[in-house]
């Protein structure tokens, strides 16, 4: 056979063999070729992968009356469970109530009674939240994909973590607490920063940096001195101490607690029996209260002595 009739066969071989490998390698057995698909151009721009949207914050349990605010100039108004929140809008909670904000799948905070919070920065890969004043505790899930820090109002105090739980309280006036339940949590103010573990708290005050890290005490100081028996004085005030950084109500009222832990706050009775209540609440999760008694009875008149009682009698 010559070259030339070798070459031919070849080649017949070869147009023969390219229907079958297209059938065997890039068909899926119906005959039909597989679909082309076009890259999204709003997706992919020069190669650059659009990032996620940012996290959306929604209001979980409400308790009470809860109030949200739009926007940093906005007014307070009654919320609900449900209610979405965005960046620059606020949440506050009053006497007796509490709410729980929720960030997907990413963080929850429980917002304790007499506390507000502002929503800050919300990205895939970071929330910022700012404690204006009270007690919140925060869940965080992001699995070390997500930064969660909260900012303390009239403070430089921040805390950060990407995973765990913990509690921070600030009084609004500098004084700010953070009690860590599991994971680590970065604290800092003043110019210092520590690291709070499971199991430990830490404060900054006015002017300070946070302290170091402590194991949470076992029991919440709290010392208060309560009026008992019938009184006709119907306005008096209960002052008291506990730790700093702790939630303290008095007769249902968030009442603010100084740098050193100090509280007062005024009380009207009203007549006849008013049971007497003081309850205070730490960021280790510690709990302590105070109860009494006193009945106001206006009716009562203070003692008088007849400034004659004792004079000789003139004689008849």
């Amino acid at each position: 056979m010559s070259s030339r009739a070798i070459f031919g066969v070849a080649l017949l071989g070869i147009v023969a063999v390219v229907p079958v490998a297209w059938w065997l390698f890039l068909s899926d057995g119906s005959g039909k070729q597989p679909p082309v698909v076009v890259p999204n151009p709003a997706a992919v721009d020069a190669g650059v992968v659009a990032p996620r949207a940012a996290i959306e914050i929604h209001l979980g349990d409400v308790q009470g009356t809860v109030q949200i605010r739009r926007g940093l100039d906005g007014g307070w108004v009654d919320a609900k469970s449900g209610d979405t929140l965005n960046p620059s809008d606020g949440v506050r909670t009053t006497n007796g109530s509490y709410a729980v904000l929720v960030g997907e799948e990413t963080w929850e905070v429980k917002m304790e009674p007499g506390t507000e919070v502002g929503i800050g920065e919300l990205k895939e890969s970071i929330t910022k939240l700012l404690l204006e004043s009270g007690m919140a505790k925060a869940t965080v899930k992001g699995g070390g994909r997500h930064t969660f820090e909260v900012r303390a109002s009239n403070s430089d105090a921040v805390a950060t973590t990407d995973g765990g739980v913990f509690t921070i309280a600030s009084n609004g006036k500098g004084t700010v607490a953070v009690g860590s339940e599991s994971g680590e949590v970065s604290f800092a103010g003043g110019g210092r920063v520590v690291i709070v573990r499971a199991g430990q708290q830490s404060i900054v005050r006015p002017g300070e940096g946070p302290s170091a890290p402590a194991p949470i005490p076992t029991s919440l100081l709290l010392k208060v001195k309560l009026p008992s028996g019938v009184t006709n004085k119907s306005k008096f005030t209960i002052k008291g101490e506990t730790e700093p950084g702790a939630l303290v109500e008095v007769q249902g009222r968030v009442i603010a607690v100084d740098a050193k832990g100090k509280f007062e706050a005024p009380v009207v009775l009203k007549e006849g029996a008013n049971p007497l209540s003081v309850t205070a609440k730490s960021v280790g999760g510690k709990d302590n209260a105070a109860n009494g008694r006193v009945e106001l009875d206006t009716t009562v008149q203070k003692p008088t002595i007849d400034p004659n009682l004792w004079k000789d009698k003139p004689k008849q």
